[in-house]
């Protein structure tokens, strides 16, 4: 029902930071240089985790009123389980200004268990002592003291958050710098394309280091055409 990649492929991206992953992206002219990411209104909590690479499950949640739509949690996890594995969960919390966190100790420990290694959402989360701990990525737009009425509304339906629509079963990157979609089709050449800007790149910065750095040898490097 979805696509994949191999695990080589997926533990080659988990190795690749975010910066590295875009400039890839851009190399291929597959999307505009402006797309394809979410804004950085949507920050790690936790800077020093590595990357992580997974498969989206999306949801719509919100926190400010008991009334309204509840998806049954039940529901929720039997999605999850639907996705293959590593799961990237990506929740729009609807409430303006959100109020609420879905996300703390207790659903980190939960999505972990079902095979999740984070989440992004334009809601809020806690529990960060414990979170960080647990090994559980938070990407997410602010930090609430309190879950208040939080609750699914909708599941399994496309998505934005930070700018960025997501579809259940897309391939998703996250690390320190943000969160960013992989195209399957470029999955796996991305490795390969992160290698040859990284040459490319190499040249320059040697140039900038060395002892004997002059202005001419910097526009001759700048003369190489640029990969991406």
């Amino acid at each position: 029902m979805y696509k994949t990649v191999s695990q080589a492929t997926l533990d080659a991206l988990q190795g690749i930071d975010g910066p590295s992953i875009c400039n890839a992206i851009e190399g291929f002219n597959f999307r505009p240089k402006n797309q394809g990411f979410m804004m950085p209104e949507i920050q790690t909590a936790f800077k020093d985790f590595p990357p992580v690479v997974g498969y989206a499950v999306t949801g719509v949640i919100s926190a400010n009123a008991p009334e309204g739509r509840n998806v049954a949690r039940e529901d929720w996890w039997d999605l999850i389980a639907s996705v293959p594995e590593p799961r990237f969960i990506v929740l729009h919390d609807i409430d303006n200004p959100p109020i609420g966190a879905y996300w703390g100790e207790v659903q980190g420990n939960i999505h972990k268990a079902l095979g999740a290694v984070g989440v992004a959402t334009d809601g809020t989360v806690r529990d960060l002592d414990e979170v960080h701990e647990l090994g559980f990525q938070f990407f997410a737009k602010h930090i609430s003291v309190s879950h208040a009425y939080t609750h699914l509304v909708e599941i399994g339906i496309p998505v934005n958050v930070g700018g960025l629509t997501v579809t259940t079963g897309e391939l998703m990157h996250g690390d320190k710098h943000g969160v960013t979609h992989i195209p399957f089709e470029l999955a796996d050449k991305i490795p390969d394309m992160v290698q040859t800007i990284a040459d490319y790149e190499k040249q320059t910065i040697d140039v900038c280091q060395s002892p004997s750095f002059s202005m001419e040898k910097l526009k001759e490097i700048a003369k190489i055409t640029r990969p991406y």
